[in-house]
């Protein structure tokens, strides 16, 4: 049937005017109506389209929340590359990349440029790209790995203030931070805290959890929030990051209403400063405040590096400090006997999690910050992951606080005398190498992701099968039968068989990883990969001598002797003899490079950083497959520095030396 024109017309003014009162309230927070008031004209509209459905249309108010839920989310190609931003730490950072940017510009231009700088807040979310076709939304992507991320248009329809609809009809991608607000993450979590579900450790992981449902009426729920704050494709280029800004306003996007134009950088370290004290009271997370030459001439000078542009820096604030109480020092044995205090503490919040252990690391460490038990203590996450005592709050000792003696003897290490600390050397070991807390180590290692990676051996089945004397020795693991695992407790049929097809898929290992499982004092990783390249068969390895390893670059006079002392143990021999019964050693890539991967040989690789599409040890896999080396350290010996997000100290470092740093774009294209 033919619509009437004033039905049309009621239509088309009633998205008009909601779209009008969305942009006042969640955009401006300015609102001129009642809420039940924008509730009546949303239920016309509704109305309106139920009984017309042809008027319907995907950029309607009515359509934030989408239909049935997807399957599974869609790959998109972004048309603009994603970068990330360097990292700045202290104010010196800040004044070095304030003289960097300096000399390339008078380099470029063969003139002294002074330019101005552009101050937002860094907001803790998830960054979002949202691509407008004559002014209308017509796709919204997550970052994904900087060039595919993922289609997450009808989760992004949910978030009001992310207009469906532009101000002008215009061709145009902005990309943004989405973010859930602190009050809206504590509504989520008493909810989730009666229905007895996983607390959501943090508004980030909330907003993260909440963009990857598949049901939009979930995150339409959870009310997610948006600042855009860049124009990454236009018809039309603001002359400066702060005209930019405005004309993101203009349009109807919500930008974040602090930023501000420093004429110095010392304006932009006052600015920062500021921001320290007061980002707390916002209802959004704060972790910096991200800093970009205003002028897009200057921008456009510098360009971009291989990760990163060259005229913008995120100067993060520093890592969030709290006080805790230690209340207990506990020493914990390792594979390798050696002792390490634990402290444990009054469970405290730091850097958006809970944390209640935390390591000292050696007896060295505990007198450096005479921590005792019943010490006030100050806490902070080590670059945001490891939780790290920083120093013992003294002013609040109340006398009642217990020194911790190191002592002469452990339980788990086999009773009185029975550790000792070795000379030049900072860590107390059990001089049992077989207590039964080193045997529950060693086997977690050996059947750990490094080693055999045995799917379904973990800590709790390796006790039982410890306690129930059926393993003792590693080659046990390979004889284990299905009637051995049906008698241990809540094993099933289809569990035993599970772990016995990964035991029997484990039986063939390369020789890197078979060292590694061996637990020799002081050989990691790497060493195992040095020692699988340079001697090629466990035979060759089993008959080394000392002088064979003083040859091999990376490994010290200490890795050397424990080497030697491991396969000088006529046990130890034993015990790899049987081992080597029931396993296959495949060939490895040591065995000769092919023409294909020449380039490889005797290229050494540091990784730093998370690769959004690979895991670090498919990394290193993957470049030691090719005949290259793996290493920890940044040095001028080291050939590439494979850089992922949010890289570390490994990154400045290869900078200061010159070394050549490859994205994870380039060192895909490399391999």
């Amino acid at each position: 049937m033919e619509i009437p024109d004033k039905i049309k017309k009621r239509v088309e003014n009633l998205r008009e005017i909601i779209e009008k009162h969305n942009y006042l309230y969640y955009v401006m927070d300015t609102p001129e109506i009642e809420d039940t008031a924008y509730d009546s004209l949303v239920l016309d509209l509704q109305k309106l389209e139920k009984e017309y459905p042809s008027l319907k249309t995907e950029t309607s108010p009515t359509q934030r929340v989408g239909g049935e839920p997807l399957k599974e989310f869609k790959k998109v190609r972004h048309q603009v590359s994603q970068w990330s931003f360097n990292d700045a730490f202290s104010e010196e950072d800040m004044r070095d990349f304030d003289e960097r940017v300096k000399r390339m510009l008078e380099k470029e231009s063969n003139r002294k440029i002074k330019p101005t700088y552009a101050c937002e807040l860094k907001i803790d979310g998830l960054k979002i790209v949202l691509s407008y076709k004559k002014g209308e939304l017509i796709i919204a992507a997550t970052r994904g790995d900087g060039v595919v991320g993922e289609d997450v248009t009808n989760n992004i329809k949910t978030i009001t203030s992310v207009p469906l609809k532009l101000l002008k009809p215009i061709d145009i991608v902005v990309e943004g931070e989405v973010w859930l607000g602190k009050n809206n993450f504590e509504k989520i979590n008493k909810e989730r805290k009666k229905k007895e579900e996983i607390l959501f450790a943090n508004p980030r992981n909330a907003a993260a959890g909440t963009l990857r449902q598949l049901d939009s009426k979930i995150v339409a729920e959870r009310k997610l929030d948006s600042f855009i704050y860049d124009l990454a494709q236009s018809e039309e280029t603001p002359t400066s990051q702060i005209e930019e800004l405005q004309y993101l306003q203009t349009l109807g996007f919500k930008v974040n209403k602090n930023f501000k134009l420093c004429r110095d950088i010392e304006e932009v370290i006052s600015y920062w400063k500021s921001w320290q004290n007061k980002k707390n009271k916002e209802d959004y997370l704060i972790d910096g405040v991200v800093v970009k030459i205003n002028e897009t001439k200057y921008q456009n000078l510098l360009g971009y590096t291989g990760k990163a542009p060259r005229f913008a820096i995120a100067f993060k604030f520093p890592a969030e400090q709290v006080t805790t109480v230690v209340e207990d020092i506990v020493l914990q044995v390792g594979r390798t006997g050696v002792l390490t205090p634990v402290a444990h503490l009054r469970p405290v919040l730091v850097a958006g999690s809970t944390v209640s252990r935390a390591t000292l690391h050696n007896e060295d460490e505990i007198k450096r910050l005479d921590v005792r038990i019943g010490d006030t203590v100050i806490l902070q996450k080590a670059g945001d992951i490891i939780p790290d005592i920083v120093s013992v709050v003294k002013d609040l000792r109340t006398g009642k606080e217990k020194q911790f003696i190191w002592p002469m003897k452990v339980a788990d290490c086999g009773g009185d005398g029975s550790i000792e600390r070795m000379a030049g050397e900072a860590a107390w070991r059990c001089k049992n190498k077989n207590s039964f807390i080193q045997k529950k180590r060693k086997f977690y290692h050996f059947a750990g992701k490094q080693a055999f990676d045995i799917d379904g051996l973990g800590p709790k089945i390796i006790g039982a099968l410890l306690d129930a004397e059926l393993i003792s020795r590693y080659d046990d693991v390979f004889t284990l039968k299905k009637g051995d695992l049906l008698v241990l407790p809540r094993f099933a049929e289809k569990s035993v068989d599970n772990l016995l097809n990964s035991i029997e898929k484990a039986k063939n290992v390369n020789l890197p990883r078979l060292i590694i499982s061996l637990s020799i004092s002081n050989v990691g990783e790497e060493t195992a990969y040095l020692l699988a390249d340079n001697f090629q068969t466990i035979e060759k390895l089993k008959k080394v001598k000392t002088e064979d390893l003083e040859k091999i670059e990376g490994i010290g006079p200490i890795v050397a002797r424990s080497i030697i002392d491991w396969f000088k143990g006529k046990e130890n021999i034993k015990i790899l003899d049987k081992l080597l019964k029931h396993v296959k050693i495949q060939d490895s890539p040591f065995s000769g490079p092919s023409t294909s991967n020449v380039k490889f040989v005797g290229k050494t690789f540091v990784l730093t950083g998370t690769l959004p599409s690979m895991s670090r040890d498919e990394a290193k896999e993957k470049i030691r497959s090719l005949g290259g080396n793996v290493s920890s350290f940044v040095s001028k010996e080291t050939d590439f520095v494979v850089a992922g997000e949010s890289p570390g100290s490994k990154y400045e470092k290869a900078l200061e030396l010159g070394v050549r740093v490859l994205d994870e774009q380039e060192f895909k294209k490399f391999i």
